[in-house]
Order: structure tokens, then sequence, then C-alpha cells
């Protein structure tokens, strides 16, 4: 990946002075343990111990995808900076476009995200179907995929305009997810997402 100089997120920092390089190099000192995803959605910090069931969600999307895409276009838990107030989110699984560059402080940019699946967790749910999905849309990411374990649905939010989603499509687990028409470019098979 190419190296450029970062592009200035709006309201990158809060009027106390916080800035999301500052909360992110704090919480590299804290000892959060292992398998905990930390996150910043609109200036608060979210720590999330992560599930094998989420992970098997995240495994089985992340092999439908990488059977089309080489796996260097594929991040997990991976920071990267949103529109809005103090978004530095750390996705489930994105796919980023061919030729996509890093920052210089090589971080991935919002503008190569072409696809976003968030596995929502019980505690910060709220940020995947609020919060996390203006951010989204107001990064205009063409495809945002939220799968919901605990009732066995998947929600598709594509076409961004003027910051919000123009179309949403809900699914049950076991139903095939059509993206063909879509940068993803394939039918993703729910049929194998455990259900809580």
């Amino acid at each position: 990946m190419t190296v450029v100089e970062s592009d200035r997120i709006d309201m990158a920092e809060s009027n106390d002075g916080r800035t999301l390089d500052a909360m992110f190099e704090w919480l590299e000192m804290m000892p959060i343990p292992e398998g905990i995803k930390t996150e910043i959605v609109r200036g608060n910090i979210f720590m999330t111990p992560q599930r094998k069931l989420h992970w098997d969600i995240i495994a089985n999307l992340y092999d439908q995808l990488r059977s089309k895409y080489h796996r260097t276009r594929l991040v997990s838990d991976v920071r990267i900076d949103y529109p809005g107030h103090l978004n530095g989110f750390a996705s489930d699984l994105s796919l980023l476009a061919e030729g996509a560059i890093l920052t210089d402080k090589g971080l991935c940019r919002y503008q190569d995200v072409e696809f976003v699946a968030e596995v929502i967790s019980r505690s910060t749910g709220m940020n995947d179907y609020g919060p996390k999905k203006a951010a989204y849309a107001e990064a205009k990411v063409p495809v945002y995929l939220i799968v919901d374990p605990y009732t066995g649905k998947c929600v598709l939010h594509t076409q961004p305009k003027d910051g919000e989603y123009t179309f949403d499509g809900r699914f049950t687990f076991g139903e095939p997810i059509d993206l063909t028409r879509t940068p993803v470019g394939l039918v993703l098979d729910t049929s194998d997402f455990p259900r809580d």
C-alpha cells in the first residue's frame, strides 16, 4: 500500500482538546487484555470482549470475501477514523478498494472502505445501529451489513446519499444476501451463521 498524508477528519478533535490519536495512545498504555475490542464512538471509549460465536461469524464472512479478494484488501478490528465527532472504529470486517492507500500514520482511510460488517454485541449494538451507521453513511461506505446473532437476522444498508443510506434490506439467517450489484460483487451465504 502507498502512504499518503493524512486527510483531516471532521471533528477529529473535541472542544476539550482530546484527539483520536491522543485517546488511542492512552489506550495503548493501558493493560487491556487480549481479546478485548477497543474503539472510540463519538468520543466515548467502548471495550468489548470478543466471543467465539462473534468470531465464527466474522471468520465466515472473511472466508467468503477471501474467495474473491486478496487478503490485503480485508481488515478486521483495525482502527479507521471516520467522519463525525471522535470516531475511531475497529470494525469487525472491512473490504478496502483495490489500490487502497495508507495515511502518513499508517492507518487505512475511510475513503477506501467498500464494505463493512458489524456483528453486534449486546452491550454495543446500539452503536452499530445508530452512530456507526450514521458515520458509515456520511463516509459513503457503499455497503454496511449488521449481523445480529441474538435475533438471527442481518440488516443490509446500501446506496449512501447525503449522509444516509437510501436502501435497507432485512434477511434471516439462512437467506442469501445478494451483493452482486454492489462493489462487493458476490452473494453472501448466511446458512452457517450461528445464533446465540
